[in-house]
């Protein structure tokens, strides 16, 4: 049985809610380790996020569940339990860059991220060899204006033959479609410069130096139909002045990219993050 659980809960706010999952919790002898939770005023939305553990034997996981739907019920509330130790399938897609998805695939093999990545999928050969010491299969799918559905439906047959419940596109340089975005709503990460939407198109850091900003950053968001404006899970940035070159903007840029992506998946994975319109509720 596993030691501990993930308990995340979202509804209308209202008084009582934490109460009422905390009587349950309290039925089935179960020790809250921690919890967070947060009522957005603006929304009318109250977002839950518990650890607890069984301390007792004959603890039924199905018992609890039970218990948890009528309650939920009750609060109109959308609710979900899973092992604190498992860990998310994840399915990481690449262009030419290989920065941010090592930094992925270090963070899964140090334990920092608690993801499962099954497999590499590329719009290009290039980094099959740079990743190959990862161990994972590492799909090749060319995208072009014609086979673009062809091509999304190979990520699809790659996500349900792997069961991957999440997926990251680590610097993956194609827009996917609209029914894609829709399909994966909610389970698919992106990583992107700031400078947008000022400095939209090629060369980003070159023309932001050009133009002599002050601050650069990264900013990994869920993915949607509207590009690189989906809701955001991290953001990181840093202070750059007259001396930096523009190749200076690119160097801490990756690594500020990597920062964020690698932020964004652990909030994700450690069921951390909460969609709440527009924006999200991500937990410390």
């Amino acid at each position: 049985m596993p030691k501990s659980y993930i308990l995340t809960l979202a509804c209308t706010d209202r008084s009582g809610i934490i109460a009422a999952v905390s009587n349950v919790l309290l039925n089935h002898s179960c020790f809250i380790a921690r919890s967070r939770s947060f009522g957005d005023d603006a929304t009318k939305t109250f977002f839950l996020r518990l650890s607890f553990q069984p301390e007792n034997d004959s603890f039924s996981l199905d018992q609890l569940q039970a218990e948890l739907k009528e309650t939920a019920s009750r609060l109109e509330a959308e609710w979900d339990i899973e092992p604190e130790e498992r860990k998310m399938k994840t399915l990481i897609m690449v262009s030419k860059l290989d920065h941010c998805a090592n930094a992925l695939l270090y963070g899964a093999r140090i334990g920092e991220l608690p993801i499962e990545p099954v497999a590499i999928l590329s719009n290009h050969p290039d980094l099959a060899p740079t990743l190959q010491h990862w161990g994972l299969p590492f799909h090749t799918v060319p995208v072009t204006p014609d086979t673009k559905p062809q091509a999304e439906q190979a990520m699809f047959d790659i996500i349900e033959q792997t069961g991957a419940e999440l997926t990251v596109l680590a610097r993956y340089m194609q827009i996917l479609s609209n029914d894609a975005c829709q399909q994966l709503s909610g389970k698919c990460i992106n990583i992107h410069h700031s400078f947008l939407p000022s400095f939209k198109g090629a060369r980003p850091y070159h023309r932001a130096h050009e133009r002599g900003v002050k601050m650069i950053g990264a900013t990994a968001h869920y993915v949607t139909a509207d590009l690189d404006e989906g809701p955001i899970l991290a953001q990181v940035t840093q202070d750059v002045d007259h001396s930096h070159s523009a190749g200076d903007f690119v160097a801490m840029g990756r690594s500020l990219e990597a920062t964020a992506l690698v932020r964004a998946v652990k909030a994700h994975a450690e069921r951390r993050v909460f969609l709440n319109g527009l924006k999200t509720v991500v937990f410390a």
